[in-house]
């Protein structure tokens, strides 16, 4: 059999989820009174030897502790702790556990949970005397992309906004530049005041701006942009590193209703190196109405449970964080497992807390897998010869007699044509868009 379906209904699961969430329903049983804190773990996402470095005067630490209880629970306590530091005057931390460099040094960084438990990290902080040159394909260009600058719906689309145009979404850096440094008699940038720049007075709503406030001064991003235009707008080295990937951590996480999780996203480099870009990363939820998440990367789920993903975008690069927000309820009783996606739905259904759906009925069955397979109602005759037929697998039968039908084909050709927008926009095109329908 090529294509299986779950013995439990898809849209009956639905049905009863909504039921199920309208009630005030308890914490879900281990995500209440997490019990006592055994103890913390305090991590950066590159610590190496107990330590990190921080290398340049805009080069950040979002640390992440966590909290291992004696409940089996893990929780989220980076704003929950107490942060010093030993010698002072090295670092700053923020009491979100945000680590800022104030000059070059040896620091070491201590935790402290409230009548709980307690740990250190190392921090080497260098290149503050003798600063750092600015990359802007890899340093700066992301920014725009973070803020909505390089959008379509801003200065990325094909004619700019008031004069002023980007790369969409920074896919070309090196127009870009040109943009932003020779375009306009180089009226936008002013190395010898770069805080009266255009670029910046514009994005931090200190001149008049379409896109309204989107940099706040003092800002990592200002301050970055600043230290650029102060180093007279370096484009960067053919060899300086290149980014190979983004990691966000953690990766995935148990959470409660109305809980916190910081994220950390950090970037590899072609010479090995990585580097912290939680606040220079776009964070996007696919469900803000079961979690948001802030520009800073704190994770905030709502009172609805189910399962929500975090995308962190970065230079064209990708990374996610999974999060389950389970209901609670024990998942009992589940039906036999017939398949493999099955094993997939009833395990994702204990991990929620999720009863199922009792299995469907002959009738309904029928009827939501022709629906779905082949986008119609069943006929009389289909009815009656499936619900006269007495073999066991007569439901695995149907769907492999609708997945041959040309109505399946023809259905999903739909689907399909209408998501890769097969359009007939022009008469010349009649024989492309024909041809690429009947392909599908």
């Amino acid at each position: 059999m090529r294509y299986a379906f779950s013995l439990v209904c898809p849209l009956a699961f639905l049905c009863t989820t909504t039921a199920l969430l309208a009630a005030d329903t308890p914490e879900p049983p281990g995500l209440g009174d997490p019990g006592k804190l055994v103890s913390i773990t305090i991590d950066s996402g590159r610590t190496i030897d107990g330590k990190f470095v921080l290398a340049g005067r805009d080069a950040h630490q979002q640390l992440l502790v966590t909290g291992m209880y004696d409940s089996g629970q893990v929780r989220d306590l980076s704003r929950d702790v107490v942060y010093t530091v030993t010698p002072e005057g090295i670092v700053t931390v923020d009491p979100s556990g945000y680590v800022s460099p104030l000059v070059e040094g040896d620091v070491t960084v201590h935790i402290q949970v409230p009548d709980g438990p307690d740990g250190t990290i190392a921090v080497s902080v260098t290149n503050i005397e003798v600063d750092l040159p600015v990359n802007f394909p890899n340093q700066v260009v992301p920014i725009f992309t973070k803020y909505g600058c390089n959008s379509g719906g801003c200065h990325g689309k094909s004619g700019g906004q008031n004069g002023f145009r980007l790369s969409l979404l920074g896919f070309v850096p090196d127009e870009d530049y040109e943009y932003l440094v020779k375009e306009g008699r180089g009226r936008r940038l002013f190395p010898s005041a770069p805080s009266r720049s255009l670029l910046l007075a514009k994005a931090a709503a200190q001149s008049p701006h379409g896109g309204g406030h989107r940099i706040a001064v003092e800002s990592p991003a200002y301050r970055l942009l600043h230290r650029w235009i102060e180093q007279g707008m370096p484009y960067g080295s053919p060899e300086d590193p290149t980014v190979t990937h983004i990691e966000v951590l953690p990766k995935e996480r148990l959470m409660g209703r109305e809980h916190f999780q910081q994220l950390v996203s950090i970037a590899h480099y072609t010479d090995g190196s990585t580097k912290d870009i939680s606040r220079m990363t776009q964070f996007d939820s696919n469900d803000t109405e079961m979690a948001e998440v802030s520009a800073t990367g704190l994770v905030t789920t709502a009172k609805l449970t189910g399962s929500v993903a975090v995308m962190a975008r970065y230079q064209g690069y990708v990374g996610v964080f999974r999060a389950t927000i389970p209901l609670g309820v024990p998942a009992d009783n589940l039906p036999p497992v017939k398949t493999l996606v099955d094993t997939h739905v009833f395990a994702k259904l204990q991990d929620l807390g999720l009863p199922s759906s009792e299995v469907s009925v002959e009738q309904t069955f029928l009827r939501r897998v022709t629906i779905d397979i082949s986008g119609r109602l069943p006929t009389v005759e289909e009815a009656e010869a499936f619900l006269l037929n007495s073999s066991p697998n007569k439901r695995a039968e149907l769907v492999d007699r609708l997945l041959e039908s040309t109505d399946h084909a023809e259905y999903f050709a739909n689907k399909w044509s209408a998501i890769l927008r097969n359009k007939l926009r022009a008469e010349y095109e009649k024989t492309a868009t024909f041809g690429f329908y009947d392909w599908i």
